[in-house]
């Protein structure tokens, strides 16, 4: 005996070979397109059914070896049957929530969560390096939409009436049970009455005219801790906008901007500078004085340094985040080559030129950064 059913695959518009995935796609863009509640056209009910069945048979694998050895015959009354109690579609239920707001079968409900939380802001905060060393207080004024301070965010005139709503009975939602295709379901949206806020406002408020918000320049001050990076980013909790509905309040994330310093540099804990010497200072050694965080600090240069040889200050550096600690001052010797010189300099340096050796070889000149600062934690104080 023939049947009048159609090919599931041709129902589909898929390959006898398509993946799970692509059966799983084309029925959901199919459901979209043919459901009777955004498809008015009179084909469209019929055309959903036809779909919804090919995928229940197509979408399980058990069912769909059967149907491609045997046919409608080896499915039987398998399709059609399948709406009741558990979704068995396997994101099926996801359509029905592009349709409705709340949407539910049997005793189940789906309705919209509670009370949006209020949006997120963002500025930014210029510090200066000393400022992101050590921390500091600082404060921001932005534009913010915060509670009415009138009313309290109530959105009702301070001292007139409310009552709970009549249409929903004070919940801000109305339940409508419909007929569908698959049997009843429940519709959930908010009530036109009150405008889902529960209850009837006999005098809104004259500040903000009843939207319980207003927009207000607001200041803050930011505790910013030491040692803090550029481009660090500060949550504070709650003070961003506040919600239309009730909900909490968003945050405000502040993006901090660290000022370059004109002779320092910063490498994570560890602070960074150059210190010119002469050839004399660098052959002989020499005590001086280097610039640091905590003002001028002396260093020790050894006899015989060499140019690019790195010397470190201990403790001289930024505070490390967790207790109080803090990094180096690390000091990168340059030997400073005289362009100008007096007669009597050019005669010593002649001099000396004829009782020195031409070097083997040009100290640290494989040598990286980094390992320059390794031998840092094995030189000076």
């Amino acid at each position: 005996m023939t049947t009048s059913k159609r090919d599931y695959y041709e129902v589909l518009g898929v390959p006898k070979d398509a993946p799970e995935e692509e059966i799983r796609k084309t029925f959901r863009k199919l459901a979209l397109q043919y459901h009777p509640d955004r498809n008015k056209s009179k084909d469209a009910e019929a055309r959903f059914k036809e779909v919804v069945e090919a995928y229940q048979i197509l979408g399980d694998a058990e069912k769909r070896a059967k149907y491609d050895r045997f046919g409608h015959a080896g499915v039987g009354t398998a399709a059609g049957n399948g709406f009741e109690g558990a979704d068995p579609f396997g994101g099926f239920g996801d359509i029905f929530e592009a349709f409705f707001d709340g949407f539910g079968t049997g005793t189940g409900t789906r309705t919209r969560q509670g009370p949006q939380g209020g949006a997120d802001l963002q500025m930014p905060l210029t510090l200066t390096f000393e400022e992101s060393v050590f921390g500091a207080k600082k404060e921001i004024e932005f534009d913010h939409t915060g509670q009415c301070e009138h009313c309290k965010g109530s959105k009702a005139e301070p001292g007139s009436s409310t009552k709970s709503c009549s249409t929903c009975r004070g919940s801000g939602k109305v339940k409508r049970v419909q007929q569908g295709i698959f049997g009843q379901y429940m519709q959930v949206s908010s009530c036109g009455t009150c405008r889902g806020e529960g209850k009837i406002i006999s005098q809104l408020c004259t500040k903000c005219n009843g939207a319980g918000r207003e927009r207000r320049k607001r200041k803050l001050v930011v505790d910013i801790p030491p040692g803090v990076e550029n481009n660090t980013r500060i949550r504070l909790i709650g003070e961003g906008e506040a919600s239309v509905d009730g909900g909490r309040p968003g945050n405000l994330y502040v993006h901090l901007q660290v000022t370059p310093h004109r002779e320092f540099t910063r490498e994570g804990y560890h602070i960074v500078t150059q210190a010119l010497v002469n050839f004399a200072q660098a052959a002989l050694g020499d005590r001086i004085e280097i610039n640091t965080l905590d003002g001028k600090e002396p260093l020790a240069i050894p006899p015989g340094i060499q140019s690019g040889t790195v010397l470190r200050l201990k403790g001289k550096g930024v505070p490390t985040r967790k207790g109080g600690e803090r990094g180096d001052h690390l000091v990168e010797v340059v030997v400073v080559t005289p362009k100008v010189m007096t007669d009597d300099q050019r005669t010593y340096f002649e001099k000396l030129k004829q009782t020195l050796k031409t070097p083997d070889s040009i100290p640290n000149k494989d040598k990286k950064w980094f390992d320059k600062v390794k031998d840092a934690f094995i030189g000076s104080e």
